[in-house]
């Protein structure tokens, strides 16, 4: 049965984005990944308020691909700590769902 769940990434630009979502579905980690531009983030960095423009990756996977996802981004990503976020999915269009499952079975 499908387990799947949404992984929240940040980065720092599209090109970022593309190469982990593309290296993401290569290795079968994650089925689709959008990379969507112009978001600002205000959060705190050593102790500083920063204002940053980044962008946002959100990739569709299994929850067995968590920790390997994961990894993954953390070597490929630019930042000393990459946002990686988990969100469950718990319900929506089934086919997609199972789509999800298919190609993110090795």
């Amino acid at each position: 049965m499908p387990d799947p769940v949404i992984l929240y990434i940040t980065v720092s630009d599209r090109e970022e984005g593309l190469r982990i979502g593309r290296a993401l579905v290569e290795e079968n980690l994650c089925a689709f990944a959008n990379v969507s531009e112009n978001v600002t983030s205000v959060f705190r960095w050593e102790d500083e308020i920063q204002e940053t423009s980044e962008v946002v990756l959100i990739a569709k996977t299994q929850r067995q691909h968590i920790d390997a996802a994961t990894d993954l981004v953390k070597l490929e990503h630019s930042y000393d700590c990459p946002c990686v976020v988990v969100v469950p999915i718990v319900g929506g269009n089934e086919e997609f769902i199972n789509w999800i499952d298919t190609e993110t079975t090795a």
